[in-house]
């Protein structure tokens, strides 16, 4: 309880600190490396006491609820080497500090990796894109997020590097659950190598439901789709987002389409498989019932935007 005196009146006021306004971090050491080798040193000494920050969006807050406390704060910002875009023939690879706002407006993503462009437009709002990177969405691997979910959908690699050396990491072995993944203490997630489709002919799709617009979604689902010049499926992928524990990737679509046009009838088996496939939750946002019906409405809604941009792509 504080009291407050109103200039020269004898007024107090008197107010009692909410549990939000007594929120603040509890006390710890804070570096700035300029190099990987420092980093990697730094996390070898202290190894799970330390954290590492890029752009803070979730750490920061979890850090001030006490959700999430670190001995020592490691800034990975100033390291040169982890940031950019970088395109092969055959992957796209985003460096971890790279922003989720530079990689939404870059022509190597839109055009080599459109699926991603477009889940990246969901991603929370401008000011946390301006901050947040795409590494700090894989590791932070929120079972909504909309990187996770792509990552997961594409077979994404995850690289990890140590003192030890480096190691790539698919991502259908990386995510665990939200904050809880296969990446070592004393291990700084340097990059995600995205593979790039080697069919003439791809569509992808993406969509979310939340509550709000940029909340996290209470589902989302990314899906890509490859043809051959007949018509006929020759690669399919869907994930879902926000079902499980971690985003779940559905490999009985892939089985289910695969060999066939894109017709109508394919699209209700696949959409059919993926509902029977999924077992989520009921919690204070949805029940487990909403998700798998929404989840089965978004699902057949992005393959038909896969579909869309395919016959797109055979007429042109």
């Amino acid at each position: 309880m504080f009291a407050l005196t109103q200039g020269s009146q004898n007024v107090n006021v008197l107010f009692r600190l909410t549990k939000v306004d007594q929120m603040k971090a509890a006390a710890f050491d804070y570096i700035r490396p300029d190099t990987l080798e420092a980093v990697l040193e730094a996390l070898g000494r202290v190894g799970d006491e330390g954290r590492i920050i890029a752009g803070g969006q979730t750490l920061v807050p979890m850090m001030a609820m006490r959700l999430v406390k670190a001995e020592l704060l490691i800034d990975i910002n100033h390291i040169q080497t982890l940031a950019g875009i970088h395109l092969s023939n055959e992957s796209l690879s985003i460096r971890a500090c790279t922003r989720q706002a530079e990689a939404a407006a870059s022509e190597k993503i839109i055009n080599k990796l459109p699926l991603l462009a477009k889940a990246l437009e969901h991603v929370g709002h401008t000011q946390t894109r301006n901050r947040g990177t795409v590494g700090g969405s894989i590791a932070n691997a929120d079972p909504s997020a909309e990187i996770p979910i792509v990552a997961r959908c594409l077979d994404a690699k995850i690289v990890a590097l140590k003192k030890d050396g480096e190691r790539q990491i698919c991502a259908g072995n990386f995510f665990y659950s939200a904050m809880d993944t296969a990446l070592e203490d004393t291990e700084c997630l340097t990059e995600v190598r995205f593979p790039i489709w080697s069919e003439e002919v791809v569509g992808s799709g993406f969509h979310e439901v939340s509550i709000r617009n940029s909340d996290y979604a209470l589902v989302a689902v990314a899906a890509q789709l490859a043809t051959d010049f007949g018509g006929k499926c020759t690669r399919a992928a869907v994930a879902v987002g926000g079902c499980a524990p971690a985003a779940v990737k559905i490999d009985a679509v892939e089985k289910a389409l695969v060999g066939k046009p894109l017709s109508d009838a394919a699209f209700n088996e696949a959409c059919g498989l993926v509902v029977e496939a999924l077992d989520p939750d009921t919690d204070v946002h949805a029940t487990a019932e909403y998700r798998k019906r929404v989840a089965g409405r978004i699902v057949r809604r992005v393959l038909e935007e896969a579909r869309a941009e395919v016959y797109e792509a055979r007429n042109e």
